[in-house]
């Protein structure tokens, strides 16, 4: 497996996602894209990251950025929750964490004293070329929209 690097090209994917559709990165050539990788909706974090990036969304469309969500839930649940928290937009369903061994985000994780793997909280920016320009890991929610905001505004 070939590990993502900043400043390298991101090896094209294709995943299912909300809205019936298919999210190819290579059908997002010219546009930024923000894929933020969550452990899983309906929880407390996961919801104020998804409706921080909601609320900013405008901002960034106006910058030619593209926002998806990932993680290991199903197309049903990401359709409640995109739903109930009136995302703006698409929810990657990644059961069998294919996009997520992509870009490394499944880690050793301890909850409780309990061990297990599972989705670190990690978002990456992609260029209109397809190269990583920018990845967050360990991500903790608060302020983390603002940082990737900034960043594709070149700030």
């Amino acid at each position: 497996m070939t590990t993502i690097a900043v400043g390298q090209p991101v090896a094209d994917f294709s995943a299912p996602a909300t809205s019936e559709t298919t999210v190819k990165l290579s059908d997002l050539k010219g546009k930024k894209v923000v894929i933020y990788f969550y452990p899983k909706d309906n929880t407390p974090g996961c919801t104020t990251e998804g409706q921080n990036f909601r609320d900013l969304f405008a901002e960034f469309e106006a910058n030619n950025t593209v926002i998806f969500g990932v993680s290991k839930d199903s197309l049903r649940v990401h359709e409640n929750f995109k739903a109930k928290q009136s995302f703006p937009f698409e929810l990657i369903s990644d059961p069998e964490e294919l996009v997520c061994k992509h870009f490394d985000v499944i880690k050793l994780k301890k909850n409780y004293g309990k061990e297990y793997m599972g989705i670190e909280r990690s978002t990456f920016l992609i260029d209109e070329n397809g190269v990583l320009q920018q990845e967050w890991r360990k991500v903790r929610v608060k302020d983390h929209v603002d940082q990737v905001l900034a960043a594709v505004k070149g700030e």
